[in-house]
């Protein structure tokens, strides 16, 4: 059982560096326009995990910092468990403070956290899953998100906003396994459409989802996050395509300070030399980083990080954000391929 659990309970990328210069498709009139001489502003943030006064100092200095914010992009860990009373209790949060319209949210392994609990004030791992059905899990995130699937399309000004996420708990399915992703063929086949119709338009896609894939950003050749996905490769073989494709995920909780925060993952085989862009989101909730011994160590004292992205008509603006200290802390240009 992974860190995550535990908190629960109780052809390679190529860094670039700081500083460089509804399952189906959104109905046509829901994706708004955007023009080459528009900027669309957005933020991105992960892994709440009930850390909700965090949170809602984050909502506050986002809204400080960029008051017309397109939307809002959540990469998974939205609760510490999974129970519907949390989903609440986010959802009373946000509503507490100013917000973009537009939210986006993946789900993240702690979703998924329910059945480790045999009513919420008593951890009973021993007797795993505790009466929770796997269908009741999705159903609770279904009924928080307002859709039928974990993965959607939204705009946000005209920037498509792709989400994707785990069709299984894997410890239902193999006991050898937990937190690990799995994607079905129609997620697949989803994945790939509307990356391909977005391209054609000469649009940037920005793919949202909580786990990192392995030789990416901070943590990812960690043996910790080595294998997050059961379906990697393919993945990989989709988005690498594109180049500008911008994946966010979450999950590791790595300090945004760290140099590899943003890398270009060349994809072999994919005729696409360029590679894709991997941003990684920080979290609300306590940070970490390498502990030198293949493992991870707490940052310590207050943590509190997240994205500003800024589409331009030639480039994508990143910038790395400290919510508590209010200050950021760097940002990188991508210039677009299109």
């Amino acid at each position: 059982m992974d860190r995550r659990s535990l908190l629960a309970a109780g052809g390679g990328a190529l860094a670039v560096a700081a500083g460089v210069s509804q399952a189906h498709a959104a109905p046509a009139g829901a994706l708004g326009r955007w023009h080459d001489r528009d900027t669309v502003r957005f933020n991105v943030i992960s892994d709440i995990q009930g850390d909700l006064r965090d949170f809602g100092r984050a909502l506050d200095d986002m809204a400080a910092v960029n008051p017309h914010s397109a939307g809002l992009a959540v990469a998974g860990d939205i609760t510490p468990r999974g129970y519907d009373a949390e989903y609440a209790q986010v959802s009373a949060e946000l509503a507490g403070h100013s917000h973009p319209r537009e939210v986006a949210w993946a789900i993240g392994n702690h979703e998924f956290y329910v059945p480790k609990w045999r009513d919420p004030d008593t951890l009973s791992q021993d007797t795993w899953p505790n009466g929770t059905t796997e269908d009741s899990l999705f159903r609770s995130f279904y009924r928080f998100a307002r859709r039928g699937t974990v993965h959607a399309e939204t705009s946000f000004g005209g920037i498509p906003i792709l989400t994707l996420g785990t069709e299984r708990y894997a410890h239902y399915h193999d006991p050898e396994l937990w937190d690990q992703v799995w994607i079905s063929d129609a997620q697949f086949t989803w994945l790939e459409d509307r990356l391909w119709h977005w391209s054609r338009r000469r649009r940037p896609v920005m793919v949202i989802t909580h786990h990192p894939l392995p030789d990416t950003v901070s943590g990812t050749r960690n043996t910790l996050y080595a294998s997050d996905y059961l379906q990697a490769d393919r993945l990989l073989g989709l988005l690498g395509r594109h180049p500008d494709v911008f994946l966010f995920s979450g999950h590791t909780h790595w300090d945004l300070e760290l140099s590899d925060w943003v890398v270009r993952r060349v994809v072999p085989g994919t005729a696409n030399l360029s590679g894709f862009t991997v941003v990684n989101t920080g979290a609300v909730q306590t940070g970490y980083r390498d502990d030198g011994k293949g493992g991870e160590v707490s940052v310590g004292g207050t943590f509190n990080q997240g994205l500003q992205v800024e589409v331009r008509r030639d480039a994508v603006v990143i910038k790395a954000r400290d919510f508590a200290r209010r200050v950021w802390l760097k940002e990188i240009t991508v210039p677009l391929a299109r």
